[in-house]
């Protein structure tokens, strides 16, 4: 008897763990009662390290170097020996442990005798769904076998045939250049046709008297958030489809919740309609991503199992050295909540590839969606010496270093191409997913390369904020721990380990294959070195470097000339995202970004600010120029937060313009400013954008000189609308997982009566930019022909003389 005491009580240790990792993140954001043991709710004891073991991950790949070679930026040039083997390990690898993993789950799960769990322990509170994991798990393990006809093996034999993947047979390069790739060049001429049509309907003009050349380039960009960006920022662009604003747009960008919000809209489920979109949503996020029940259904049951585990398969079956972690997990369970249509039955495989989405692009007819995520170049440590150590110091040589070396590095993602500005290299879409040597992409022994990474992944990593490091999280619960009596000793204790903490990930990033290996001496020399040593680039949530992706809209040759932006993120006014695109525009010498744009500072040292900005502008590298942003961003942060600013008076110049007072006041649901693109001196920097919230300022939009025009829709509450308060109500919080079709109709109305605020005005910008282009292009006009009247009179003389 004792001995099946005991034996029941090891059973339980190994299982009480797994059952709080499957259902952790249901049960945190649906308020259930945690489960508790007999000893009065302290935590159950650590998994036996016999099971830790059996799920380890997968050794670690070794990389072998090679010398760099001209990268051509043709697919279809490349000799049959140029192109490196795909490095295969079918018996070992992601996948063994995978399978180990699985196995393990199920062997904890089929040993728990159920039915006498209430029996041994007293006041668990265990789930109705919770007896039927085990049956969940062998199913799904079973699906997973590579065995002979095996749901894994049938993925895997159609995952290289070329004619369900016709990307395999494809031969990939890295394009390294600066320009934009051909396919989007071809994408703005087509797209301009479709603009100039949709800006003569929206502003009432006839469309024969429209010149394409006038057509402002307009990008709309929605924030990060999860789910509240993603049902806020999908009723905000059904705001502007409605009023016909969304067809005027070229670009759109998203981060985090947003970037699900482009993945819908350019699928068979969002039909590439906004309300078809909210439709879609109100059926599916009434339940939790991570509900068990539901999610293994549909990991389990046809037609559904097939389309969410061929990810799977061909990741850790295509790539042995990756790893299968929790935001691959992640991913997984959002596209099965997203990316399954009511009914379950009518999933299409063509919505799980970015690169398909060209499909809706080739004619122009929608704009281009540009997705973000970041790579976290964590600081060098201290090579220490031993005078260093004697003297408990750090040499100044290696904290310049260091400070070199921490930023965060933007990847951008297109249907056509995954770029980075900063390495000023990029990949076809198609082509991500598979191992890339000298430029080159691998292929298999079959002489086919692996699919594309599907999207369930991408899904993953665009949203992946909980991989931020210990200091973003501190900095979640700082305003917490400062109003607590006799926590302030621990708050300054941390304050001063942030230089630690920041380079610390608590949950590691999703990876995709490193693109760049082995062509060290061909990317800029500001590139980090330490990206050229690792097989993988480890990507996150690009809002841990800022929240709104102003940074890919502003690439040379994209040529923006409004921008719109749709604010969804938690605590707006004092994270600044659109001021922290100042050093970014400064640094790399964007003209005509509206400096000082965005939330008023609550701080009077407006010229401690001013020097901040010229201290970035002079950062000699990109890298150098991103911690200073930081700093910046830091330093703002922790003013606002500390300093109240009483309520300015209205007052103006007698020119019209706006005193400092008045950029002092709180921002509206809309917000225009203009920037200019007259070059000044570090010495002579041109004053702060003035924001334009009068019909009387605008005239500052006609101005020859005026640059980019940013049109700014912070999410406030609204009082037209009752019941809902972004700031406030529990359903809008970043780590709700939950919208009822009631909680989407609040935040719709929300949106719409937010939007509705600002029409007129964001109407009035759109005509003032489409007349100042008009006037530009008619003095050139006109200047062309004065010198060619001049050249003629030079050439053949007066005839009236």
């Amino acid at each position: 008897m004792s001995r099946q005491l005991i034996h029941n009580r090891w059973i339980y240790r190994r299982a009480v763990p797994l059952l709080i990792g499957s259902s952790l993140v249901y049960g945190t954001f649906t308020h259930r009662k945690p489960i508790a043991n007999d000893s009065g709710g302290r935590p159950w004891p650590k998994t036996p390290q016999s099971v830790t073991q059996q799920w380890a991950s997968a050794d670690n790949h070794t990389n072998t170097d090679a010398g760099p070679e001209q990268v051509s930026t043709s697919d279809t040039d490349l000799k049959e020996d140029d192109v490196p083997l795909f490095d295969a390990d079918p018996d070992g690898g992601a996948w063994a442990s995978l399978s180990a993993r699985l196995s393990g789950a199920r062997s904890v799960l089929s040993a728990i005798q159920w039915s006498q769990v209430g029996d041994n322990i007293t006041d668990l509170i265990l789930p109705s769904w919770a007896p039927d994991l085990p049956g969940y798990f062998a199913k799904l393990q079973r699906e997973l076998e590579m065995a002979p006809g095996s749901l894994a093996d049938e993925i895997w034999q159609e995952a290289q045939d070329p004619l369900l993947n016709p990307e395999i047979a494809r031969r990939a390069q890295v394009r390294i250049s600066r320009e934009l790739c051909t396919e989007e060049r071809l994408f703005q001429l087509r797209r301009k046709v479709f603009t100039t049509r949709a800006l003569a309907k929206y502003l009432g003009i006839p469309e024969d008297d429209v010149e394409p050349e006038d057509v402002p380039t307009i990008a709309m960009c929605g924030s990060g958030g999860g789910l509240r960006a993603l049902v806020a920022g999908t009723s905000s662009y059904l705001s502007a489809q409605e009023a016909g604003l969304y067809d005027c747009v070229t670009y759109t960008a998203g981060v985090s919740g947003s970037c699900w919000l482009q993945a819908l809209y350019y699928s068979t489920i969002g039909k590439q309609n906004y309300g078809t979109l909210l439709d879609h949503l109100k059926r599916r996020i009434g339940t939790h991503i991570a509900y068990p029940p539901a999610a293994l259904g549909l990991l389990t049951t046809a037609p559904t199992n097939k389309f969410l585990l061929s990810g799977i398969v061909e990741k850790v079956k295509g790539d042995p050295t990756a790893e299968f972690g929790l935001v691959d997990v992640y991913g997984v369970l959002l596209a099965a909540r997203l990316f399954v249509p009511r009914g379950e039955l009518g999933v299409d495989s063509r919505d799980l590839k970015v690169s398909n989405q060209q499909e809706y692009l080739k004619y122009g007819a929608h704009p281009l969606p540009i997705y973000t995520a970041v790579r976290h170049e964590i600081p060098i440590e201290e090579k220490e010496t031993d005078s260093n150590k004697s003297q408990q110091t750090v040499s100044q040589e290696t904290k310049e270093r260091a400070k070199k070396e921490s930023w965060f590095q933007w990847f951008e993602s297109t249907p056509y191409e995954l770029f980075s500005e900063e390495l000023e290299a990029g990949i076809p879409s198609w082509s991500v997913g598979r191992q890339f040597h000298n430029g080159v992409g691998s292929v298999q022994e079959n002489g086919y390369s692996v699919p594309e990474l599907r999207i369930p992944f991408m899904l993953g990593i665009w949203g992946s904020a909980f991989c931020a490091t210990l200091s973003h999280y501190y900095k979640e619960i700082r305003p917490v721990i400062k109003s607590l009596v006799g926590f302030g000793g621990i708050d300054d204790l941390l304050e001063e380990r942030n230089d630690d903490l920041v380079k610390v990930h608590p949950i590691e990033p999703a990876a995709i294959p490193n693109y760049v290996l082995g062509l060290e001496n061909q990317l800029p020399p500001t590139a980090a070195k330490s990206i050229f040593t690792s097989d993988h680039l480890e990507l996150a949530d690009a809002g841990m470097s800022n929240n709104l992706p102003i940074y890919p809209l502003l690439r040379p040759g994209r040529d923006v000339d409004i921008l719109i932006a749709f604010d969804a993120s938690a605590d707006i006014k004092n994270e600044n995202w659109l001021s922290v695109a100042d050093g970014y525009a400064r640094q790399r010498g964007i003209k005509g970004w509206p400096l000082g744009a965005g939330w008023p500072k609550k701080n009077t040292s407006d010229a401690a600010a001013a020097a901040k900005e010229i201290d970035v502008a002079e950062a000699a590298s990109p890298q150098q120029a991103a911690g200073k942003i930081a700093d910046a961003r830091e330093s703002s942060r922790e003013l606002s937060a500390s300093t109240e600013s009483p309520e300015p008076e209205n007052t103006e110049n007698d020119d019209g313009s706006r005193t400092d007072d008045d950029d002092k006041k709180e921002l509206s649901y809309c917000n225009v400013w203009v920037g200019t693109t007259l070059e000044r001196s570090i010495a002579s920097e041109p004053p702060p954008s003035k924001l334009l919230n009068d019909p009387s300022h605008e005239w500052q939009l006609m101005d020859p000189n005026a640059g980019i025009a940013v049109i700014y829709f912070p999410f406030l509450p609204n009082p037209d609308v009752e019941g809902v308060d972004p700031n406030t109500s529990d359903f809008m919080s970043t780590w709700n997982f939950i919208y009822t079709p009631e909680d989407i109709e609040k935040v719709v109305a929300l949106a719409r009566a937010n939007f509705r605020a600002g029409e007129e005005q964001v109407k009035r910008t759109v005509r003032a930019v489409y007349e100042r282009k008009k006037e530009r292009r008619l003095k050139r006009e006109n200047d062309a022909r004065m010198r060619r009247w001049r050249r003629h009179l030079r050439d053949g003389g007066d005839h009236f003389r």
